[in-house]
């Protein structure tokens, strides 16, 4: 069976996570989110497609919520020594693995090369894609001014009052020919608990015309008015979208036939279903590294 799952480098990537240690035999593909990324001191930093790697590769600092368990932070107190601004915190073992991307760019390949070769030198198997090879760069609007996506929520603290969202080169990106064949190929389409404004959104953008209903399943970000991490129901409410499962069934339902919803919102089922949706009930807080949350998804229990 292939899968594919649309992730951002929180519940998405758990949850692939989850399918990789649960179900091993799946053909498993995670198309990434690369709207986040941004450069510092010259190098390309991927979030979401560090921290998915990171999780399937079991070194992912669960404790921190980005970066590589027991890393060390000697090249930033170096970076701050001789007076750099470094309120971006990327540890030792982190700056590796984007001189390693940064060398495949420089001689000339593509960041989906780069993600490739990362993989095999972390002895990831599961097949990590980033949704484009263009510069595509999520921009806020706020009552502070424009702010990158690194800067509103590191930097800022997601202070500033949220008033917009944009993708700055969306119009010009273009999806990879490895992610559509992935998508096209794929038996099941799994839209991840992710952050769906910034971090499905851009990943929807480039793909919307690859999904079929009747083979991709969303799942929901939200329980019980909160979100499984992140600022996913802060950022709804500042932009207008009730932070309701309901609200993010409506996001999806021209791309997704299935919804997963939480048991505690079971309630909800007849308005989702409403929607046009098949429904599935489980626990999707993923206590468990998304093992149980991944074998529901996929039917095995």
């Amino acid at each position: 069976m292939k899968v594919a799952v649309l992730a951002g480098g929180t519940g998405g990537a758990a949850l692939a996570a989850g399918i990789h240690t649960a179900i091993p035999g799946v053909d498993l593909t995670v198309v990434a989110n690369t709207a986040d990324d941004d450069e510092f001191w010259g190098l390309l930093v991927c979030p979401d497609i560090d921290a998915v790697i990171y999780r399937l590769a079991g070194v992912f600092n669960k404790h921190a919520g980005y970066g590589v368990n027991g890393d060390t932070f000697n090249v930033l107190e170096a970076l701050a020594e001789i007076g750099e601004d470094t309120w971006f915190r990327i540890g030792d073992k982190d700056f590796g693995t984007h001189l390693m991307r940064a060398e495949v760019l420089r001689r000339g390949g593509t960041l989906t090369e780069a993600t490739e070769q990362l993989c095999k030198r972390f002895r990831v198997t599961t097949r990590v894609l980033p949704i484009t090879d263009d510069c595509v760069r999520t921009r806020f609007t706020t009552e502070a001014g424009e702010l990158s996506f690194q800067e509103y929520f590191v930097r800022e603290r997601l202070k500033p009052r949220l008033l917009g969202i944009d993708f700055a080169g969306m119009d010009s990106a273009r999806r990879s020919p490895e992610v559509s064949a992935a998508l096209q190929e794929a038996d099941l389409v799994i839209i991840g608990p992710s952050n769906p404004l910034i971090s499905i959104a851009p990943i929807l953008h480039l793909t919307r015309d690859l999904l079929a209903r009747e083979r991709t399943t969303a799942v929901t970000p939200i329980v019980k008015g909160v979100a499984l991490k992140g600022p996913t129901v802060e950022m709804m409410r500042a932009l207008g979208p009730a932070p309701n499962p309901i609200e993010v069934a409506r996001l999806y339902r021209d791309v997704a036939g299935t919804f997963v919803l939480d048991e505690r919102d079971r309630e909800l089922t007849g308005e989702i279903e409403e929607l046009g949706y098949r429904t599935r009930v489980c626990d999707t807080v993923m206590r468990d590294g998304g093992v149980a949350l991944a074998l529901a998804v996929l039917g095995h229990v």
